[in-house]
């Protein structure tokens, strides 16, 4: 799907913190953070790269949306504080969340590596608690505000790499628990669960033959990209969604309506080894 030309003004006067931004081309983090601007929100772009969060930056001014950088690195809960204060001090509050951060190694249960295991589950989930928690006063004195999860169908369906899998899994709870507590005050989060995405963080990591097992498992017979999640977000984000909370969205050409991920255990091998 090629970068959206035309908007809609959906976020306009919205502030934004998308964790994740920074991409040397368009992940789903930098996707995102270009189509809020792009429907009006001013951006907060959070990455632990300073370099790549200002090339988003850059690239928002650059089609005239307002857009800054904070960098931090998510795994550690005080600078998510220090991110979430920055962010909302220089925009003068926060509207909506995006917690995006993710790595995915190979980590497999029998005779795991522990460290990795905490690591992953630091990134992926404590991150989104943390930052969440750190953001949810700003929203609520503002009269309310959207989370966006940024989950995984790794989190609804057998997968292999298991820590991945159970931090994604662990964000929707995360999600329904703020909705449950907070959504008296205007809060709704939710979460989006992408499937097979073409990015360029695994573009040279998969070969044409891999690619083509990832298309044929899905009855749509083809991957995603990041413009299919971030317009997801903008829509959970948005007023359109202002009745719909807690729920999990999956972004995936149809693989949670029909079987496994892991259709094809020679795909999981290979992937387990380097493949994406």
């Amino acid at each position: 799907m090629p970068r959206p030309e035309k908007t809609y003004d959906r976020l306009k006067g919205r502030r934004a913190l998308v964790t994740g931004g920074g991409s040397v081309s368009e992940g789903v983090g930098k996707s995102t953070s270009l189509l809020f601007a792009a429907e009006g929100a001013e951006v907060a772009v959070l990455d632990m790269d300073g370099a790549l969060a200002e090339q988003t930056v850059s690239e928002i001014a650059q089609a005239g949306g307002s857009a800054f950088a904070v960098v931090a690195d998510v795994s550690d809960p005080a600078q998510c504080a220090r991110a979430v204060e920055e962010a909302g001090e220089r925009m003068g509050g926060l509207d909506i969340l995006v917690n995006n951060v993710a790595i995915s190694p190979a980590n497999p249960i029998v005779n795991g590596d522990w460290e990795l295991w905490d690591k992953v589950l630091a990134t992926n989930l404590t991150s989104a608690a943390a930052m969440s928690g750190y953001a949810i006063p700003l929203m609520e004195a503002g009269g309310g505000g959207s989370i966006v999860m940024i989950s995984s169908v790794a989190g609804m369906l057998a997968h292999g790499a298991w820590s991945y899998g159970t931090a994604k899994a662990g964000m929707l709870s995360l999600a329904r628990d703020i909705t449950a507590f907070h959504g008296r005050k205007g809060i709704r989060a939710n979460v989006i669960a992408p499937g097979h995405l073409f990015t360029s963080h695994i573009a040279d990591r998969l070969t044409d033959a891999q690619r083509a097992m990832r298309r044929g498992i899905g009855p749509l017979g083809t991957e995603g990209d990041p413009w299919d999640i971030a317009h997801a977000a903008v829509f959970l984000a948005s007023d359109e969604a202002r009745f719909i909370a807690g729920v999990l969205l999956p972004v995936d050409g149809g693989v949670t309506a029909t079987g496994p991920i892991v259709a094809h255990a020679t795909l999981l091998q290979e992937m387990a080894g380097g493949g994406g």
